[in-house]
């Protein structure tokens, strides 16, 4: 009997003692945040088509931004994949857990049961003390004696175990309901994502053919965007140009320019926004719908457009814009196609915020890191900031330079 005792003890400690469920670990934080910027950026960009469509505006427009929400949806729906594959092996984890110590508790019980019918079997007070008579010698005699007086006790102490770790295993499996509830209504809303990306999908390739079979117009558009951007690029290098101290060929908007004497540049200024490389504030809180970088038109794949210089980013309306960095307006310029530009230097690189509404700096102010420069403007229907970095007379590519999302 002793020998059972000691059985069910440490089956009772390896079970208890030394182990334990690993619960469902896995941080969704970054994934709810990703996920909830994903669909305020759908919000977004849908909403400015639908401004864009009521004001009968540009199809390229159009264009631009329902394949910006097409990449946003898919990477919504590739972001619910992820978080599906990490609940399915959660719960393939608990489940497993589970059995596990389902399979402990039925040997435990079992060993329990026995023990409790030996006790009843042998309870008559003469078996136990013959028990304790037969005892090789006094010692002996002691140890069966104390083994008797706690044996009540220890049995109420495991059965109190026993009853602790079913009532763990029922919030096991609990949380495991809890996971798989989690997990079909994930999938829910993935289809109906995937549908919504469909439709989306066959809106774009509507509208490609409608710049197709509108070709004349399309291109006149297009030749349009260019010369403006072109012209954008030319009084960006001019400006550059005169604060580096430097002779410049570009003539700008058409106007003649008188080189005026250049600042010293403020290289420790400098020194301190390039350690800030990845680490800047983005000028205000919207969807990058433009890239930096080669672009190839949308509609005729092979015709190159303009290199882009900076990036697009689509705004709420009377959204602030705020200054990345420290440094001083050189510039505030009207662009066709750009309304207001605000140019700001910080040292040898420079900041550029373009079609702007509303401005509240002037040239040769001071800015701070996050200070407001004014406010977006809504140009046919697009509420977008342009936004450019320039180390020097080289164009940076923005996202490289501003915090992670």
């Amino acid at each position: 009997m002793t020998r059972r005792w000691l059985g069910i003890l440490i089956l009772t400690m390896l079970a208890f003692s030394g182990w334990s469920a690993p619960a469902y670990s896995q941080d969704t934080k970054a994934q709810e945040t990703k996920k909830a910027r994903l669909q305020k950026e759908i919000a977004l960009l849908d909403s400015q088509i639908k401004a864009i469509a009521a004001k009968s505006a540009s199809a390229l427009n159009q264009l631009s931004l329902i394949r910006k929400k097409v990449d946003a949806r898919k990477e919504l729906v590739a972001e619910s994949d992820r978080e599906i594959a990490g609940l399915n092996s959660a719960i393939s984890s608990k489940e497993k857990e589970i059995k596990i110590m389902q399979a402990r508790l039925d040997t435990l019980s079992d060993y329990y049961e026995r023990l409790v019918r030996g006790a009843y079997k042998n309870r008559n007070v003469k078996v136990w003390y013959m028990y304790i008579l037969a005892s090789d010698n006094v010692g002996q005699a002691f140890r069966r004696y104390g083994y008797l007086r706690d044996l009540s006790k220890q049995m109420n102490t495991q059965a109190e175990k026993i009853i602790a770790a079913r009532d763990t295993l029922e919030k096991e499996k609990a949380g495991l309901a809890l996971l798989k509830k989690d997990a079909e209504a994930l999938r829910k809303q993935r289809l109906a994502d995937v549908g919504k990306l469909q439709a989306e999908e066959t809106d774009s390739q509507k509208l490609v053919n409608q710049l197709k079979r509108d070709k004349k117009k399309y291109q006149q558009d297009l030749s349009k965007k260019q010369k403006e951007v072109e012209a954008l690029n030319r009084e960006i290098q001019r400006i550059i140009a005169q604060a580096l101290n430097e002779k410049s060929g570009a003539k700008g908007s058409g106007k003649t320019t008188t080189k005026e004497p250049a600042k010293p540049i403020d290289y420790t200024l400098a020194k301190k926004f390039e350690s800030n490389k990845g680490k800047l504030p983005w000028p205000a809180d919207g969807a990058v719908v433009d890239h930096f970088g080669q672009r190839y038109d949308p509609v005729y794949p092979n015709l190159k457009l303009p290199f882009n210089n900076g990036i697009s980013i689509a705004l709420q309306q009377g959204a602030s814009v705020k200054a990345v960095f420290d440094g001083e307006v050189k510039q505030v310029v009207v662009m066709p196609g750009y309304n207001k530009c605000v140019l700001v230097q910080h040292g040898n690189y420079f900041s550029f915020y373009c079609k702007m509404g509303n401005v509240s700096v002037k040239k040769g102010d001071k800015v701070k890191t996050g200070q407001s420069l004014g406010t977006v403007d809504t140009i046919g229907g697009e509420t977008q900031l342009h936004f450019q970095i320039w180390s020097g007379k080289n164009p940076q590519n923005p996202e490289t330079w501003l915090r992670p999302r």
